[in-house]
């Protein structure tokens, strides 16, 4: 479980064999969960520079890891320690789908709309929480097919929010509790069909 506050940043080194990342966070071991963009990661190897990752084609296909390069940056946090204080909103590192940057606002370049698949709406609300590339974020406006968040400079001095630019992909994890609510609402919709049809006559199961 991660919190969605960026404790780091890192740079990928290599794409060859999996992802080599040079995280600049001591203690890391083999097997430790690592948030990457917002991605949880395993680490599967550590050398002086760099901790390993072995990508599946699910994250391939799901989230940005597969645009990354030599030289990226990508947000870093480790999962919360049980006895940490709680920040942000609960992030699982199950990225849903891609976004991407459709336009800077703000004379700082501190607002951002982002635009996401339009079957995820359900999930999208005023003032939501939201992670992007694993920053936990508030979401100003939902729109259909959009949303807007307007980031501190802190948030922007610490992560590669700074360097968004429009046309960028960013990784999106929509809020757990929606996802769950959303659920329900389909699951009820689907309860309310069934028993719709086992009241038509001739239909009823014995």
């Amino acid at each position: 479980m991660f919190t969605g506050l960026v404790e780091g940043m890192g740079t990928v080194r290599s794409t060859s064999r999996g992802l080599h990342v040079g995280t600049g966070l001591a203690g890391l071991r083999v097997g430790d969960s690592l948030a990457v963009d917002g991605t949880c990661l395993t680490v599967a190897g550590l050398d002086a520079e760099c901790a390993r990752f072995d990508l599946s084609t699910e994250t391939l296909g799901r989230t940005i890891a597969g645009s990354y390069r030599p030289g990226t940056n990508v947000n870093l946090e480790r999962p919360l320690a049980a006895e940490g204080r709680f920040h942000g909103h609960f992030v699982s590192g199950h990225v849903d789908c891609v976004g991407s940057i459709r336009r800077v606002t703000g004379a700082s370049g501190t607002g951002f709309e982002i635009a996401y698949p339009a079957e995820y709406d359900p999930l999208v609300v005023d003032r939501g929480s939201i992670a992007v590339s694993g920053i936990s974020l508030t979401i100003v406006r939902a729109g259909k097919g959009t949303f807007t968040v307007a980031l501190v400079p802190e948030t922007l001095r610490r992560t590669t929010a700074a360097g968004w630019r429009p046309g960028d992909s960013v990784n999106i994890e929509f809020d757990m509790l929606g996802r769950y609510l959303a659920r329900w609402r389909d699951l009820g919709a689907g309860e309310a069909r069934l028993k719709e049809y086992l009241e038509k006559p001739g239909n009823s199961v014995r």
